[in-house]
């Protein structure tokens, strides 16, 4: 069930694609579909009376066991329409939470889907108890149900507190973690679900991350280094699809999973060029960067799935849009040399080409420079080696004066 209002405009031939898609991904099977336009949502119900009435009787006809919202729904909404239907009702937020759940590997990904679970249920614990009796009488003479709603709310409350302590010490230590990767640059893919995210991760590393023609198929961030012709080794970070109207309460739990995206050189930017929904995935992927505090990171647009595009002038219409933008197919494993030319063009940007002569007896030094440094050639004269290298210049500047020789060749 699709429900627009006033200002809002249903987009492609089938405006509940996507909601079919999640829907099939969590496990369901559509047996129909009905939308509405409407200047508001009612009150009591989202739906204005006779679509409620309509939904009825097509809940009735296809014996379905569930109704689907692509909105999300106030928790009286959610038990109105369950009154008037007589079945199961969800919300696209409720829907979402479900699939992540089923999908959480880590323990990480795990605590994070059930914060995000719980934040969202607790204005709605009252619906879930409406099968309980609750006796109206006086204070202190309150229904069996009433007292034991009252009890959840505070064990729900109490495991939100120990989640968010848990989660808060599981972000502190990705962000120490993330933030030792001195020693190479990193380069965080991020894009709207189902873009080819993963595929393009195992062209480039080999990664054999699972891929699937699914929505959230990547939950926990992976990451392998990369070896850029023409710059040298990176990490390569795979991360969770974004999706539009992605529920706050998930966006804020993953902030932890997605600290490869706040700290990264580069972000590339996957989008599915072939998806008539492109420019407004792109939308809600730049919507979530910037509620992420990433909206200001290089970003390097790659558009993938391009040898699907039925007309070619499209990516030229997506590239006078938006800048520079990388045709490639991760699937076929074309496009991927020019792709890997604009990385190396991007990160360069402040390596320095240098001749460092230093003692050959100077371990500490020649080790640091084997780290942080694409060693071209070396050059032994007597007790001293001459390295051709090229690095970036902040560790150039690390380099203690009294103990090399440093010629810069120059800048790129």
């Amino acid at each position: 069930m699709g429900v627009w209002l006033h200002g809002q405009e249903p987009t492609g031939d089938d405006p509940l694609e996507e909601l079919r898609g999640l829907a099939t991904t969590a496990g369901a099977r559509v047996a129909g579909s009905l939308t509405q336009r409407r200047d508001k949502p009612d009150i009591a119900t989202y739906l204005g009376k006779g679509k409620v009435e309509e939904l009825t009787e097509l809940v009735a006809a296809k014996d379905a066991d569930v109704v689907i919202f692509d909105n999300d729904l106030t928790p009286a909404q959610t038990r109105n329409l369950e009154r008037a239907v007589n079945t199961k009702v969800l919300d696209r937020t409720e829907l979402i939470l479900d699939i992540f759940a089923t999908r959480a590997r880590t323990h990480e990904a795990r605590l994070q889907v059930e914060l995000a679970q719980l934040e969202y249920a607790l204005p709605r614990l009252k619906r879930m108890w409406t099968h309980l009796s609750r006796l109206k009488a006086g204070i202190g003479m309150r229904g069996p149900g009433e007292q034991q709603l009252e009890e959840d709310r505070r064990l729900v409350t109490k495991r939100i507190g120990d989640l968010k302590a848990k989660l808060s010490r599981v972000q502190a230590r990705k962000e120490r973690e993330v933030a030792s990767r001195t020693e190479m640059p990193t380069v965080s893919l991020v894009g709207y679900t189902n873009a080819g995210k993963s595929t393009l991760m195992n062209r480039l590393t080999g990664a054999g991350v699972l891929v699937e023609d699914k929505l959230f198929a990547t939950l926990d961030t992976r990451t392998r280094k990369w070896d850029v012709a023409d710059f040298g080794p990176v990490l390569l970070s795979d991360t969770v699809g974004f999706i539009r109207d992605l529920p706050h309460h998930l966006v804020a739990s993953f902030k932890a999973t997605l600290e490869e995206v706040h700290q990264a050189s580069l972000l590339l930017h996957v989008v599915d060029v072939s998806n008539p929904e492109a420019e407004h995935q792109m939308e809600a992927v730049r919507s979530i960067l910037a509620e992420l505090g990433c909206a200001d990171r290089p970003t390097l647009l790659v558009l993938n799935k391009a040898d699907a595009v039925s007309d070619p002038s499209m990516l030229d219409v997506i590239r006078a849009r938006h800048g520079v933008g990388i045709a490639i197919s991760a699937a076929r494993g074309w496009g991927i040399e020019p792709l890997e030319a604009e990385i190396a063009r991007i990160l360069g940007d402040g390596m320095v080409d240098a001749e460092i002569e230093v003692s050959a007896g100077n371990g500490k030094l020649l080790a640091f420079l084997e780290s942080h440094a694409d060693i071209r050639s070396r050059d032994y004269v007597d007790s001293r080696v001459a390295l051709q290298c090229r690095m970036p210049q902040r560790f150039l500047d690390q380099i203690p004066m009294d103990e090399a020789a440093v010629r810069v060749h120059s800048h790129s």
